[in-house]
């Protein structure tokens, strides 16, 4: 569901207020969550939250395991 593509792409993203949604089951890449384009998406984690999270320059690992532990969160919501 959630990969580490998409968690690169979240770190890589030019507005610290980006985020990772899932959007009919699919997720992607936002630059503003509450924007029209995110209408009944799940907010999973946002820029500013991620870099808190893992630093400003993560590992190809770190990046692999947040992306674990996001799809295994997201899992266990049920979306």
């Amino acid at each position: 569901m959630i990969d580490e593509s998409h968690v690169r792409d979240l770190c890589g993203a030019a507005n610290d207020d980006a985020a990772l949604v899932l959007l009919e089951g699919r997720a992607r890449v936002v630059d503003e969550p509450s924007g029209e384009e995110s209408r009944g998406a799940l907010l999973v984690i946002t820029k500013r939250d991620l870099v808190e999270r893992l630093g400003p320059d993560p590992s190809d690992q770190d990046l692999h395991d947040v992306a674990g532990t996001l799809t295994d969160t997201v899992g266990k919501l049920g979306a």
